[in-house]
């Protein structure tokens, strides 16, 4: 009896053995070292070590020292991998060079630091930062911008801010890469990217992505979101607040958890009727088909004709660098009437 009650224990121990095996022998090998044959080395023998203990599992005389000395190891990796510390001090790409951030003074609101590049092309461009302040009490809305090159189910989400006057101010939540290198969805996982917040003009952040980025095309939609103004103003000053800490204390990116949508749900949680956590979260693709499920976006027209008023591309491409490009991507089509214009009423979770 007492060796049948163990086979569920042993059996527990071989998948965790597994799974921390997987995920340590994935954090060694996606370190970052300067030295890519050690990199790989280590990888490799933490590897081996996991399999062995996995195999020793089955060995009466030898599971329990197998047992105590992989958790050993995996406790020594896991006080390197705690040990990992964010950084604002590196060489960074010229997109990502300039931390934002913010100082508050009543309802006046001053953003350094915002992003405004003249592109020539996705790579080619001359940069170019500029500081504004804004006024809170000139809200009017809150904007998400949903971007899809690979499907329905992926997309990247940020949100824009309206002012009245015709002021946008986007706030995108991406990785902040070195000088050299490339995003990795996979690298993501293991605290290879600092976190950053882009904030910039819309003929930045948003032309980008409509007119110069082709391999692949990305296609942009724009949502004015519903619900009380003090709803948006909460979550400005919360965004204001979240640039401002990673200015003093950088954090990483996590493709899984801390990504351009979750976050935007972590920041809407300043708000009490935000809204519940869903795998449409995780599946950003879906976050405007929930954000219409939960009567946040305009109810008036089907989602399929709202999604279709909210695409982007060809008004964006006609605009291009005109100064009043916000003001441009989100007029009607001809002849029909454009959904997400800026009610004075409309906002934001």
């Amino acid at each position: 009896m007492p060796r049948v009650i163990a086979i569920p224990g042993w059996i527990l121990f071989a998948v965790l053995i597994i799974a921390s095996g997987g995920w340590g022998t994935a954090a060694l090998y996606f370190s970052g070292s300067q030295n890519p044959v050690l990199q790989v080395g280590m990888a490799g023998a933490f590897a081996l070590v996991a399999l062995l203990s996995l195999a020793a599992l089955g060995l009466r005389r030898w599971r329990w020292s197998a047992l105590a000395a992989y958790l050993v190891l995996f406790a020594a990796l896991l006080t390197w991998w705690f040990g990992i510390e964010a950084s604002n001090d590196r060489e960074w790409q010229p997109d990502v060079a300039k931390l934002a951030y913010a100082t508050v003074d009543g309802d006046k609101i001053t953003v350094r630091n915002i992003r405004n590049f003249a592109y020539r092309s996705e790579t080619d461009y001359t940069p170019a930062w500029y500081d504004k302040t804004y006024d809170l009490s000139k809200l009017e809305g809150v904007d998400l911008v949903a971007v899809y090159w690979m499907g329905p189910a992926i997309a990247h989400t940020f949100v824009s801010f309206a002012f009245a006057g015709g002021d946008h101010l986007a706030i995108s939540i991406e990785t902040r890469k070195e000088k050299g290198e490339a995003y990795s969805t996979v690298k993501g996982f293991f605290r290879q990217y600092e976190l950053y917040y882009v904030v910039a003009d819309e003929r930045d952040v948003i032309r980008l992505r409509t007119n110069y980025r082709h391999n692949p095309p990305e296609d942009v939609y724009v949502y004015r979101t519903q619900g009380p103004i003090e709803n948006g103003r909460r979550l400005f000053l919360e965004y204001v607040r979240k640039m401002n800490a990673l200015k003093a204390s950088p954090d990483f990116y996590n493709t899984l958890v801390n990504n351009c949508t979750t976050d935007i749900w972590y920041n809407t949680r300043v708000n009490t009727t935000h809204m519940p956590f869903s795998w449409k979260i995780l599946a950003s693709g879906y976050v405007p088909e929930y954000l219409y499920e939960s009567g946040r976006l305009d109810a008036s027209l089907p989602f399929p004709e709202l999604q279709k008023h909210a695409h982007v591309n060809a008004r964006a491409q006609a605009a291009d660098s005109a100064t009043d490009f916000s003001r441009r991507i989100r007029e009607a089509a001809a002849g029909t009437k454009q959904p997400s214009d800026p009610s004075g009423k409309d906002n934001s979770q």
